[in-house]
């Protein structure tokens, strides 16, 4: 009887200490599995904190020009005026055959400039590759409507067809909607105003321009015209295109233009209606 009492208590007292050891191995899993849980909670979070800190910041903007609506000359905004002479670049036509060449020669330079585009030049893929090029080297992008037509020779209608369909066509490549418009021939209506008005678009003609004129149709002609003109002054707002000479002459122009003292004007620091809003 001794014998199975002490065989009893030997058995009970293996059994409690496997009980103790499943116990303790369970425990231990536990805490495991808890300080995972926690870990993979504390990644989590970080991982979200990290990724909610690494969206942009929009910056408040101080907007320095504004364009005159009498001459379409580029001014300091009062509160913001400066004493530097400058002038603003603009390339109408675009993307058609030399815009995105144009625009790597002044990304190259530092020189900023608005692209007027026309819808018909960017409904196909290679246009609209075109387009996205020239906004990602980071210019400013400008409704000329979709055919290039006079407005002063069409419908109401067709007015805002012309524009309104080159809107959305440059909104679907760049995810921005222009923030100029100019009017082929600078043949504007008050349809095609009104339109501009309603789209938060500020109207811009130009000062002067030469590479659309017969006799300066050649690089060696356009530069001498575009830098000894009487009608560069400060504030000059200078009319462009998308055209070989143009292409030709761009640099020596803009050295030239620096030469007398110029700098260009930032297109995302001239005031529109849309900015004003905001």
């Amino acid at each position: 009887m001794k014998h199975k009492l002490v065989a009893f208590a030997l058995f009970s007292t293996v059994l409690l200490a496997g009980c103790n050891q499943e116990t303790a191995e369970e425990t231990d899993t536990s805490s495991s599995v808890a300080s995972s849980e926690v870990a993979e909670q504390e990644s989590s979070s970080e991982s979200t904190a990290e990724s909610e800190s690494e969206e942009p910041v929009e910056e408040d903007v101080e907007y320095r020009y504004q364009v005159n609506q009498t001459n379409y000359a580029i001014e300091p905004i009062a509160e913001a005026a400066g004493e530097e002479k400058v002038a603003l670049l603009t390339f109408d036509d675009a993307p058609d055959e030399y815009s995105v060449e144009i625009a790597h020669k002044l990304k190259e330079i530092d020189a900023p400039a608005i692209f007027f585009v026309n819808g018909m030049y960017i409904e196909s893929d290679e246009g609209k590759e075109a387009l996205k090029e020239i906004y990602e080297l980071g210019f400013e992008i400008g409704n000329h409507t979709q055919t290039h037509q006079n407005l002063q020779t069409i419908s109401p209608e067709e007015q805002e067809a012309e524009i309104l369909e080159t809107s959305q066509l440059i909104e679907e490549v760049t995810g921005q909607k222009p923030r100029f418009f100019r009017a082929p021939h600078g043949a504007n209506t008050d349809v095609s105003r009104e339109i501009v008005e309603a789209e938060n678009m500020t109207l811009m003609n130009w000062t002067f321009g030469y590479d659309f004129q017969p006799g300066y149709q050649d690089a060696e002609s356009l530069i001498d015209i575009t830098l000894n003109t009487e009608l560069l002054y400060n504030g000059a707002n200078i009319l462009m295109h998308d055209r070989e000479w143009t292409n030709e002459a761009i640099l020596p122009i803009i050295e030239g233009l620096e030469e007398k003292g110029y700098s260009f004007v930032d297109p995302t620091l001239i005031a529109s209606p849309e900015s004003e809003e905001e």
